[in-house]
C-alpha cells in the first residue's frame, strides 16, 4: 500500500530539477548532417528524457545552464527552465 502511494506520488510530478545534461552527437548518412541529442537526467535518475535540439539550441541549453546554476524540466509540458538568471543575463538588460 505505502508502495503504491509512493509510485502515484511519484507519478504526478510534473517538474523535475535536471541532475545531470549529457551532450550527444550521432552520425547521419555518409556526407549529411549529423544530430545532436542532450539526455536529461532529472532527480538523479528518477526519469530521463533526451532532447533532439539544432546545434544552436544546443549552444544555448548549455549556456544558459551555465549562468543559471539550476535547471528544471517540466516532463508534461516539455519545458525546459531556468532558474536565478539575473535579468541581463541574457544580454537585452531592457534598453
Amino acid at each position: 500500500m505505502n508502495e503504491q502511494r509512493e509510485e502515484r506520488l511519484e507519478q504526478q510530478i510534473a517538474v523535475r530539477e535536471v541532475t545531470h545534461m549529457q551532450a550527444s552527437w550521432v552520425e547521419g548518412d555518409r556526407g549529411a548532417p549529423g544530430e545532436f541529442t542532450v539526455q536529461l537526467i532529472l532527480d538523479h535518475g528518477a526519469e530521463e528524457y533526451v532532447l533532439r535540439p539544432t546545434v544552436e539550441d544546443t549552444e544555448e541549453i548549455f549556456r544558459l545552464r551555465d549562468r543559471s546554476g539550476r535547471v528544471y524540466f517540466d516532463l508534461q509540458r516539455k519545458v525546459l527552465m531556468f532558474g536565478n538568471l539575473p535579468v541581463d543575463a541574457l544580454g537585452g538588460g531592457g534598453r
